[in-house]
This record gives C-alpha cells, structure tokens and sequence, in this order.
C-alpha cells in the first residue's frame, strides 16, 4: 500500500475487464483511489502517471475508484488471495461507486480457467450483493482482475465446484460484504482489514489486526508482524516449512517454525521492494548477520 493505491508486483499471468484490459503478462496490478469529482478524460495516462511516479514500467493493469483504501479488504485462504474494495452508490449512472476485485492465485491457472475465475468472481460479487439487501447485481464501472503466478499449470478449470473456485467465491461472497460495512460506516477501520480462513473449531473467516494480537510474540521477542500472514505462503520450500495433516484428513502447508519475514531487516526491504524473492530476502538476512 502506496498512499491510496494498492499495488501488486510479481510476474503475472493476468485476465482484466478494467480500463486497457484484456490478458497477458504484466509486472504490476493497482487499484487507486480518485476523488469524487474525478473526470479524467485520458484514464490511461493517468494510470501510466501513477507508474511512472512509482518507477514501476509500463506493463500493468489498473482500476481506479472513489472508495477509500482504508476499506480495502483483504482475504487469504490458502493459495487464493482476494482484495476488495466496494461502493454501491451508482447502480445506475448516477454518483460515485464501484466494487473492484483482484483475484490472485499463487498456484497458475490456465488460459480457460483465468477467464472462468471472472465469472466465479461476478457470481460471486452478485450473491453478496444479494445478501446484503441489494435488488442489483453490481455498479455500472466495477472490474475484475484475476492473475497468477507459477510455473506449471495446476487448475485447469476455476467454477465453483473446483477447489480453485470455491475459494475464489467465498472469498470475493465474503469480501464485497465487509467491504461494503466499511465504505458505509458500519464497520470503522483506520487501516484495511486483513481476513483468513481457517478450519480450527469449523470454517469460518477470522479478522486479524496486529495490534491486538494475543499471540504476540509468536516467533521471538523484538519480531516484526507486517507479515504475519506471508506473502509467499504455502512457499512449498522444505527449508521453511512442511505439509500437515489436519483434523478434517486435508493436507495443509505449516511454516509455523519460519521466521524469515519476522526479522525487522527482512521486513522493512520486503516492504520496500514488494516484489522480493525469498532467495533475495535471504540474502537481506545473511549480509545483516555478517
């Protein structure tokens, strides 16, 4: 989070219904926040504008809104994470307002299941929608961006039935509501909300805020919790953790015992350079303890 803008980098396969959208590989996703009034006539420059002030190159997609980033809602489970940010006040042409949703996938998704995870997404948007008392099932400039990252294909399809697209739904179901409670005041947050899934005594979402956390210090005194929840998660890397099995017979990666983005070094690079390797963060940590 950059000010009112949310960036993402990495090196993403990506489907987008925004503004200069369509599919291909790009460095960066943002979603930014304009004022009311905002009438720019030339939206693709001012996105480059937004990039270019950033020194990020020109590959990206972006989506522009009149909701504040501090309603920004964030959802992880597992390999799926989901921002959302989202007003209702122009069902019609009328007013400001949209929900814009970047699906993100640490596992890659083919050509058909990128596109198919925008569906999953709209449907999605419109169940919640419908579930918070709304006879509409979206506003007239929302956009969905879906990207992913890997070097294998390993979900060919994103529908709900799959296990890529249930995640995708109740992810998005789940965030447009919450995201709604904040942009209308019902729930006051000063700083975008970060939730997670979790099995433990049956699904459900949990909202986590590291200023309250009752685990603290869950790795070692003097830690930094900007990642609590990692980026990189589940890295997969056998240095850093190993696969579980939970109570409900699933296998589930646990870095419980990794301390990597813990160490303050490592943290304040990581925030500075979002789009750091882990072998580059290690690097961060050996030259510190040398």
């Amino acid at each position: 989070m950059r000010g009112q803008t949310l960036f993402l980098r990495g090196d993403f396969t990506t489907a987008s219904t925004g503004v200069a959208g369509g599919t291909g590989r790009v460095t960066t996703i943002f979603n930014h926040t304009v004022p009311h009034d905002f009438d720019h006539r030339e939206p693709i420059r001012y996105m480059e504008m937004l990039t270019d002030e950033q020194g990020f190159s020109r590959d990206f997609f972006g989506m522009l809104t009149a909701v504040e980033m501090k309603s920004l809602c964030v959802l992880s489970w597992e390999f799926i994470t989901v921002f959302v940010t989202a007003g209702v006040s122009n069902p019609n042409p009328e007013g400001p307002g949209t929900i814009n949703i970047i699906v993100y996938s640490r596992e890659q998704f083919s050509k058909g299941a990128l596109l198919e995870a925008i569906i999953t997404a709209t449907e999605a948007k419109a169940k919640a929608l419908f579930e918070t008392g709304h006879d509409f099932t979206g506003t007239t400039t929302d956009e969905v961006v879906v990207a992913c990252e890997g070097d294998m294909v390993l979900h060919e399809y994103t529908g709900t039935y799959t296990e890529a697209g249930r995640r995708i739904y109740e992810c998005v179901r789940f965030g447009v509501q919450e995201a709604l409670k904040r942009h209308e005041g019902e729930v006051v947050r000063d700083e975008p909300s970060f939730f997670v899934f979790s099995t433990i005594g049956g699904e459900h979402w949990y909202e986590w805020n590291r200023k309250n956390c009752p685990y603290y210090p869950c790795h070692f005194s003097g830690q930094r919790c900007d990642f609590c929840y990692c980026p990189f998660y589940p890295c997969h890397d056998k240095s850093l953790g190993h696969w579980i099995e939970t109570s409900t017979d699933e296998m589930v990666w646990s870095c419980k015992d990794c301390h990597l983005v813990h160490y303050p070094v490592v943290a304040d690079y990581l925030l500075a350079h979002p789009e750091a390797s882990i072998k580059e963060l290690r690097g961060v940590l050996r030259n510190k303890k040398n």
